[in-house]
């Protein structure tokens, strides 16, 4: 049987692996988008200014958030319910389980996307205010925002966030098989969401996130920074008061905020412990 250490390193090269064929399909996929769509005229995404931060920023959070997602399921397991043995876990997670395992998949995928969603919004403004904002400022610092900024979060953000989301909904009993389109899904959508284009979708503006919709989010605060914090349905930025798009309006400029953020990767790791 493998060692710990072997199995960790296995696990994470299948990750890069299958990291290079879907960047390689969504750079292709926006370059052509962006070219013809811009929001915002400038540079194409890979002559950005800070390119090797975001390409790092890219490989780095799949691979850290999947080594937290396990651990943090292994730890809960033991804890909630005293599962410890490695079969006894991969017997539990395997299908879900309770409840919510017995419903169709894909009514538990509709689930785990609508719920992760409401709850990530409610994550993401506390992530604007407090001692909080300063990990979230990181995914805010980009000037030259496109469709691979997507990826430029700080780990506590990762694990407060999309992750501990992640975790709570599969401990409740949602089968990780949903995870087959809704993986897919959040991850093109997410590139979507931040890529450098004109789109509204017009009427389906309020269904969908756009572009355009999310944009608005990454300008300066006083601007609409503190509007859009829906990641998918903007109905909870309706809902709660937050939601902002101006008609006939574009946004324009970006990462304005954290104009002393340093510019490389590693420094913004270590930012908020320097405040």
């Amino acid at each position: 049987m493998s060692s710990l250490p072997m199995q960790v390193a296995l696990m994470l090269g299948e990750t890069i692996e299958k990291v290079i064929p879907i960047t390689f399909g969504l750079a292709v996929v926006f370059t052509v988008l962006e070219h013809f769509w811009a929001c915002n005229p400038g540079a194409p995404w890979w002559r950005k200014r800070e390119i090797i931060t975001d390409i790092c920023y890219w490989f780095f959070v799949p691979v850290f958030a999947r080594t937290m997602r396990i651990g943090l399921l292994i730890v809960g397991a033991g804890v909630v319910f005293n599962i410890h043995d490695a079969d006894d876990l991969i017997a539990f997670y395997d299908n879900g389980h309770g409840p919510l395992s017995q419903l169709p998949l894909w009514v538990q995928g509709v689930l785990f996307v609508v719920l992760a969603d409401f709850m990530l919004y409610w994550l993401h403004r506390l992530f604007h205010g407090g001692g909080f904002w300063k990990y979230h400022a990181i995914h805010h610092s980009s000037e030259e925002l496109g469709w691979i900024s997507a990826a430029r979060f700080h780990p506590v953000n990762l694990v407060l966030g999309t992750i501990g989301v992640d975790v709570v909904l599969l401990m409740a009993g949602i089968s990780p098989n949903v995870m087959i389109w809704v993986g897919p899904f959040t991850t093109f959508h997410s590139a979507f969401v931040h890529a450098n284009l004109n789109w509204t979708f017009g009427p389906f503006k309020y269904l969908l996130a756009t572009p355009v919709f999310h944009r608005w989010h990454h300008t300066s605060l006083e601007v609409g920074g503190d509007t859009n914090f829906a990641g998918t349905f903007p109905i909870w930025d309706m809902m709660f008061g937050t939601f902002r798009m101006p008609a006939g309006e574009l946004p324009q400029d970006y990462g304005k905020d954290e104009a002393t953020m340093p510019k490389e990767i590693a420094g913004q790791l270590a930012y908020p412990f320097r405040r």
